[in-house]
């Protein structure tokens, strides 16, 4: 065998001393030759099959073949010889695979490999070197002639290479052919794998999609809301906080044209039939991660974070990561996720979600594990609002996004997802329980000056309206996460009769009334007590009322009831205030014997005066904020002093010496009153010496 093998070569040699140098790469085609029976066999064998090649043979041994040389050569005009080729070395190698199998002695299994396959290879390794030789890179694709003869090209290197590789007698005699090839293969497989990586990460356009706020984003921000304890007085300015202004955000995903989508899904078919599907898919994986969270971060702001990072985190930073991160979340799963979706099955057709898969579940991952992280965190009342934009963004924008995952991910992401909303919903209700613990355990003994609104009033008020703004959401916590037991038989009553947020919330009001009410207590004066009532109770009211969610839940019968508690304690109020006043005001003891006795109508006149300027020093400084509250005190005790006072100066006031006498003792005039009430409840300190300066002439 062995001396058969070198004669041929020796013989093919001879033959091709006289081609020029520009041609002798072409010598390693026919490195080897069959032994002449087996040659002479073959072409009996092959009948129309090898007569082609054949031909070729007698073509390059006639003096035809002298003028070839004269005659440029081309990638392109040589692939359609090569096309031929490859059909035939098809064609044979299935005539001969069951053959082979059936005896093993193959010598009939030979095929011959033309020259001009080793000059299309030349040729394509000067193409590729062209396209490598420092020129810029990614010019080829904008030529769709370059793309077609480069990529052709390609697929008929690898057809060659597994047609030689799967068929025995090429892999016999045609070795350094198969090293030839399967170098210039692996080659164009690292310039199509660049350039393919270029193409990914050079060629993104952004494809324009506007994602709305939702109304989670209109909500006030509960970052201005301030722990009562660590306040004096929380003033009235402060009801309303200060609520960010967020227009609609254009968030745009990192696509491609449809030619470069084109482009990308042909490279991927030329490497995944070359064999290089493993790189291709490497390739694409990094470059779209790469992509993905080179967007998030420049059109959302978002970095990853670890969990123990989170856990590390103050409030004030954390407060500011939890919006980006829900941004980001609601992005991925209405914009980005699916464009990775429909761009990886656009690409690499067939894949059935796998590259999507590893592309995004990390960091689906990761946005679980900072949710989670965000529920472990130490508990605070003004976590509450931010836990529960996080509860809302994971029930609304996760169904959208685990419809992209297979079966097996999908179960394992809505595990996860399940687990952060029970910790996320757990946690919305320890909060309320600290709030409902921090209003019992508020045992302060300083009253408010002025018997104004509490600031721990104010607090729970404001806290529940927001909360509220959340209701509906709420009520979903509360109703799927509360693990709370109520042992008191009142509770289960009112917990049938309502839902289980309404229920709490109900609690927290009935503590925040009894904490009210021993507060009031502090006050040593019993109209002023009324007064500090009627300011909380008011401001209660109020706020529920001005808010259609907590209203919802409170409902017209409470908000009845407290009215009517309220008209209580204004009645205390005017009675333990103006009831003694109004008694210097009567009839008794004034006359005798159908007399009018002057020493005791000019005490009378001193006794009212006297009471009249202390509860005008006393009550200006008493504060009434809410101005409907304070014009319903001053109209209630004018409705009740005036007609009364106007009707004792007419009848008694005639009997006082006209002069000194009635300066003396008739201090105001019934409109000196109206006008000194109207000075009441203003918390003015400075108005205690105004009274006699108000008295008209």
């Amino acid at each position: 065998m062995e001396k058969n093998d070198k004669e041929p070569d020796d013989h093919h040699d001879h033959d091709l001393k006289d081609k020029s140098s520009g041609e002798e790469k072409c010598d390693v085609v026919s490195d080897a030759q069959p032994p002449d029976d087996a040659h002479h066999e073959d072409g009996i064998n092959k009948d129309n099959v090898d007569e082609t090649d054949h031909d070729q043979g007698d073509k390059v041994d006639s003096p035809l073949v002298q003028e070839v040389p004269e005659i440029t050569q081309t990638l392109e005009s040589l692939s359609e010889e090569l096309d031929q080729l490859l059909s035939t070395l098809s064609l044979h190698q299935e005539q001969h695979k069951d053959s082979a199998k059936e005896k093993e002695e193959d010598d009939d299994d030979y095929f011959q490999i033309p020259q001009f396959v080793g000059k299309f290879l030349d040729l394509f390794e000067d193409k590729l070197s062209k396209h490598d030789s420092g020129e810029p890179k990614t010019t080829w694709y904008q030529d769709p002639e370059e793309v077609s003869s480069l990529l052709d090209a390609v697929d008929r290197v690898s057809n060659l290479m597994r047609l030689l590789h799967n068929t025995k007698s090429c892999l016999d005699h045609h070795e350094p052919l198969i090293n030839h090839a399967g170098s210039i293969q692996q080659r164009a497989m690292a310039f199509l794998e660049d350039e393919f990586r270029i193409l990914l990460e050079e060629s993104v356009i952004k494809e324009a999609a506007v994602v709305t706020d939702d109304n989670s984003s209109q909500r006030k921000s509960s970052a201005d809301q301030q722990d009562h304890h660590n306040d004096a007085v929380v003033s009235q300015d402060q009801d309303q906080m200060v609520v960010p202004e967020h227009g609609d955000q254009e968030i745009e995903y990192p696509g491609y044209s449809e030619e470069m989508v084109m482009l990308l899904k042909n490279i991927a078919e030329k490497m995944k039939a070359g064999g290089y599907a493993c790189e291709c898919r490497e390739v694409y994986l990094v470059s779209r991660r790469n992509i993905l969270m080179s967007t998030l971060k420049q059109d959302c702001e978002f970095e990853k974070v670890s969990i123990d990072e989170v856990l590390k985190m103050s409030w004030d930073a954390l407060e500011r990561e939890i919006p980006i991160w829900n941004k980001t979340f609601k992005n991925c799963s209405s914009l980005f996720f699916p464009g990775e979706f429909k761009l990886t099955e656009k690409i690499f057709p067939g894949d059935e979600g796998s590259l999507f898969c590893i592309v995004t579940h990390s960091l689906a991952i990761q946005f679980l594990g900072f949710y989670e992280a965000v529920a472990m965190t130490k508990r605070s009342t003004e976590k509450l609002f931010k836990v529960l934009d996080i509860y809302e963004t994971l029930r609304d924008s996760f169904p959208a996004m685990e419809k992209l995952f297979p079966e097996e991910l999908c179960s394992e992401l809505r595990n996860e997802v399940n687990s952060a909303r029970s910790q996320l919903g757990e946690t919305a209700i320890n909060i309320f329980l600290d709030l409902e613990n921090s209003i019992k355990s508020d045992s302060s003994k300083t009253p408010v000056p002025g018997g104004a609104v509490h600031p721990l009033t104010r607090y729970t008020m404001n806290y529940l309206k927001y909360s509220c703004e959340y209701k509906d959401t709420l009520e979903q916590v509360f109703k799927s996460h509360s693990t709370m037991e109520r042992e008191d038989e009142e509770e289960e009553k009112k917990k049938e009769e309502n839902s289980p947020f309404a229920s709490q919330l109900m609690r927290i009001m009935d503590f925040l009334d009894g904490n009210m009410e021993a507060k009031s207590k502090l006050y040593k004066d019993i109209p002023l007590s009324c007064i500090f009532m009627m300011n909380n109770g008011r401001y209660i009211v109020q706020k529920i009322k001005g808010s259609a969610e907590i209203h919802e839940v409170m409902g017209d019968t409470w908000c009845r009831r407290r009215s009517s508690e309220l008209r209580n304690y204004h009645k205390n109020y005017q009675r333990e205030t103006w009831g003694k006043l109004l008694g210097f005001l009567g009839h008794e003891g004034l006359m005798h014997n159908g007399k009018i006795v002057k020493p005791n109508l000019k005490e009378r006149f001193k006794s009212f005066n006297a009471t009249f300027d202390e509860i005008h020093k006393t009550q200006t400084t008493w504060v009434v904020n809410d101005e409907q509250l304070q014009s319903e005190l001053r109209v209630s005790i004018t409705a009740v002093m005036i007609p009364a006072y106007r009707a004792f100066m007419a009848r008694f006031g005639q009997y006082l010496d006209p002069g000194r006498q009635t300066e003396k003792y008739v201090k105001y005039q019934p409109e000196d009153i109206e006008d000194l009430i109207d000075e009441l409840f203003e918390g003015n300190t400075s108005s205690s010496s105004t009274a006699t300066a108000k008295r008209r002439t």
